[in-house]
């Protein structure tokens, strides 16, 4: 595998729990102000950015899976 693959293929498996790290930050943390602004209207507690992370994360999974099955002989 060529350096730049073995990057990407490291990059992709980083973006999953990255996502799902910042999705657990913004729902203890919270967003600040700008949530705030976009909460108000609609009542939400989390916001939108949590679902979001929770979804950029799953989509991104795919990477993890491809390892796990490689790695099981899959």
């Amino acid at each position: 595998m060529t350096s730049a693959a073995s990057l990407a293929r490291w990059l992709g498996l980083a973006a999953t729990p990255t996502f799902a790290i910042m999705a657990g930050l913004t729902a203890m943390v919270g967003g600040g102000q700008a949530d705030m602004l976009c909460v108000a209207g609609r009542g939400s507690s989390l916001g939108e950015m949590v679902p979001m992370y929770l979804l950029m994360s799953a989509f991104h999974s795919a990477a993890w899976l491809r390892l796990v099955s490689e790695r099981t002989g899959g």
